[in-house]
């Protein structure tokens, strides 16, 4: 039961200097850092973290769905506008530096992503990151031809978490120790 994610302030977060902000929820939540850096992510990076074969499919669709949502009119086809997604989403994830983070603890992909809120900020709910710091849709940021930006990413799933964490981070770069926290939890 004790996971590892990934969690990557994106560059607005940066750029808006939450970084600390984001580090203390996961903080107050009990759960552990275990891994930080500060990367700059060129194309191929970005490519290989944002996977197109199947990212794609899943943002035309999500987009397609915040357009109706929201009442934005558009003639593209779910793949084509999915492509613009993904496009706007390397652009965005390469524009500037990400706060690259491994998360520990009991269930901690499922509860980051709780802290986290829905991909979309608009649906996110007062007291996550998305809900409390990012004031867009993504249907409205993709209309305005700038995706991606909701402050954070945050692994989908274990399957997803333990794809990513090796990509960005050696194993001597993760650490092992004790915190407060665990001693009231394991």
């Amino acid at each position: 039961m004790i996971e590892r994610t990934l969690v990557l302030v994106k560059p607005d977060g940066v750029q808006r200097s939450l970084v600390g902000k984001v580090v203390t929820r996961f903080e107050d939540a009990g759960l552990k850092m275990v891994g930080m850096k500060m990367v700059w992510m060129d194309r191929e990076f970005a490519m290989k973290h944002y996977d197109e074969g199947i990212l794609v499919p899943i943002l035309g669709e999500k987009s397609m769905k915040d357009f109706e949502e929201l009442g934005i009119k558009t003639d593209k086809e779910k793949h084509v506008l999915g492509k613009e997604v993904y496009e706007d989403l390397i652009r965005f994830s390469t524009e500037g530096p990400v706060v690259a983070m491994v998360i520990e603890g009991v269930h901690a992909v499922q509860v980051v992503r709780k802290i986290v809120g829905p991909t979309s900020p608009h649906r996110a709910q007062p007291g996550t990151i998305r809900g409390d710091f990012s004031p867009i849709s993504m249907g409205y940021a993709t209309k305005r031809g700038f995706g991606g930006r909701n402050l954070v990413h945050a692994s989908g799933d274990l399957k997803d978490a333990q794809k990513e964490v090796p990509l960005w981070f050696k194993p001597e770069e993760l650490h092992s120790y004790k915190t407060v926290h665990e001693a009231h939890t394991l």
